[in-house]
């Protein structure tokens, strides 16, 4: 390493923007001050004692990412609390990924440094007055070694607290930086925080100018997630929740397109948002992850939609064999013998349940609904859960009614 770190001070990519945040049940907007590259320094490793920063025996230095390129996103301070700081971060990140220039399952890939400040007083007045400080007058803490949204909201909450207490026995707020310890839940100071003259800027004279404005012209913008869930409102008829769902990501949405194309777009939610997604999120995978098998999923549904198979061993069987062994849901069926079970067959297995089982007979006669629950389940026993189980329930019911 060459031992400083290049960024762009004076002439950043982007100035001047803002990004709107849904904060419960209301809109914020957000402004965003500059956005510039530089250079990764590298990172620090505290090892020995408890691992923290402040009891740690030594530190080691991590080089292997020095150099490497990053942005640096820097907002106005906008924000009124640590939970629409989380909020931010989570609509900026996902913006990001839908414009493919972030990996949020790539480690270091987010760092945040928040800066914060508590002054005396609760009613901020319309000159910017806090009691008896003013926001400018106001000490500010700044807090590193955050890499998550729910870990900013967690150090922003702690500072908050802490910041309080001291106020309220008459301390005074240092400005200083301070690093989070995720494990403990707690800051620790680093050092006092130092003014921007403290930094030393420098020109560069080995780079050279580098003019961006053709080619920010040429960048086509995808359609963003906002306006896609919009759309997939409009277009799919879905409800608020079902269409942030399907847009979470943009892999997400790409593949509910592919699905809806080809099925009812309800029927392309449920199997996605709720089967598919559920599946992922408990093996703690992602939809980029079982690119090669999304073919098969599509056809576990037209096998489900068309009465191939039931629902319940698509979901059960066919897909976890899916994504656990990557199989086929042809080769599944042919393996498992799930193929539909004839009506001849379910008829038969129907009339051996109402005659095996009289009580549930009598106590369905009673208006008791229950009854009729336990013989559809012995039916989908006795055909080794092939039937479908509305069709059961119909012949149970002609039968039972008749």
């Amino acid at each position: 390493p060459k031992n400083f770190q290049i960024t762009q001070y004076d002439s950043p990519l982007c100035e001047n923007g803002a990004l709107t945040v849904a904060i419960e049940d209301d809109e914020r907007e957000i402004a965003i001050e500059r956005a510039h590259l530089e250079e990764d320094p590298g990172s620090l490793q505290h090892a020995g004692g408890s691992g923290g920063i402040d009891t740690a025996e030594y530190t080691r230095i991590d080089y292997n990412r020095a150099g490497v390129p990053l942005m640096e996103i820097v907002t106005e301070p906008d924000f009124r609390g640590p939970e629409e700081v989380r909020a931010f971060l989570a609509k900026l990140t996902e913006v990001l990924e839908y414009l493919d220039v972030f990996d949020s399952s790539r480690d270091g890939s987010l760092r945040v440094d928040a800066n914060i400040s508590l002054v005396p007083g609760e009613d901020v007045a319309a000159d910017g007055t806090i009691g008896t400080a003013t926001l400018a007058e106001a000490d500010r803490t700044e807090v590193k070694n955050i890499s998550s949204h729910k870990g900013a909201e967690k150090a922003l909450a702690y500072e908050v607290t802490r910041q309080r207490n001291a106020l309220q026995r008459d301390r005074t707020i240092e400005q200083e930086t301070r690093h989070w310890d995720e494990s403990r839940g707690v800051t620790v100071s680093m050092r006092s925080k130092e003014a921007e003259k403290d930094y030393r800027y420098f020109a560069e004279p080995d780079l050279p100018v580098l003019r961006v404005a053709d080619r920010a012209e040429a960048i086509e913008i995808p359609e963003l997630p906002d306006a896609r869930r919009e759309r997939f409102r409009e277009e799919y008829g879905l409800s608020p929740a079902a269409a942030r769902k399907l847009t979470s990501t943009r892999d997400v949405a790409d593949f509910y397109e592919r699905v809806a194309d080809r099925f009812d777009p309800d029927v392309a939610a449920s199997w996605v948002a709720d089967t598919l997604l559920g599946e992922l999120n408990y093996r703690d995978m992602r939809i980029g992850d079982i690119e090669g098998r999304l073919d098969g999923f599509v056809r576990l549904v037209e096998l489900a939609e068309t009465g191939e198979i039931t629902e319940k061993n698509a979901e059960e069987v066919g897909l976890r064999a899916m994504l656990d062994e990557g199989l086929a849901p042809d080769d599944v069926i042919a393996r498992e013998e799930l193929g539909a079970t004839d009506e001849d067959e379910i008829e038969r297995a129907v009339e051996t349940a109402i005659d095996e089982n009289p009580g549930a007979v009598e106590d369905y006669h009673a208006g008791d609904d229950g009854a009729l629950n336990f013989l559809v389940g012995q039916v989908m026993g006795a055909t080794g859960g092939s039937a479908d189980p509305g069709t059961v329930n119909q012949l149970l019911r002609d039968e039972l009614d008749g």
